[in-house]
């Protein structure tokens, strides 16, 4: 195999050792989708902005995401057996940082949502929403990946989608 230097060959003149701040500077330079993962707590509604959104599987139909198991809607999600996968659009910057923001009143004013399918929050005017079924909370680190079959949805919403990308939620350009 030939290195090709004009097909932005990675530099290795400074590598730097594993850490956190290295998987962080890494992930900033990756372009994601933006979810917000829902499910209802003892208390109330609880959730968060995801990046780790994944689609695992057709047949069954799966997803994945990661979630802190020091965040504020893990134990909700650590005991439901439903939770609501919800797709942002670029006009729902400020919705995304909301559930972003930890101690934000997250299903307050303005925000828009409803009780939906299994008791889940809904959230209005979303490009896309899921209702899943938890299958599976995988130990990982300091998060659990969670393994959820999907039941229902609505994949109808109008809009672009908002991408995370160098700390910042953006729109998508061509």
């Amino acid at each position: 195999m030939t290195a090709t230097p004009d097909l932005g060959t990675p530099r290795l003149t400074s590598p730097e050792l594993a850490s956190p701040d290295l998987l962080r500077s890494v992930f900033r330079r990756h372009a994601a989708g933006v979810a917000v993962i829902t499910a209802q707590g003892d208390e109330g509604p609880v959730g968060f902005t995801a990046t780790s959104l994944t689609s695992v599987s057709a047949e069954p139909p799966l997803v994945s995401f990661g979630v802190g198991t020091g965040a504020s809607s893990w134990p909700a999600i650590a005991e439901r057996d439903h939770v609501g996968v919800h797709i942002l659009g670029e006009h729902q910057r400020e919705l995304a940082a909301t559930f972003a923001r930890s101690g934000a009143d997250r299903f307050g004013a303005p925000t828009a949502w409803r009780e939906g399918p299994e008791g889940v929050p809904v959230l209005d005017d979303v490009l896309a929403w899921l209702v899943c079924r938890v299958v599976a909370r995988v130990p990982a680190g300091d998060h659990r990946i969670v393994l959820a079959e999907v039941v229902l949805g609505d994949p109808a919403g109008a809009g672009r989608p908002l991408l995370y990308h160098q700390g910042d939620f953006k729109g998508l350009r061509e």
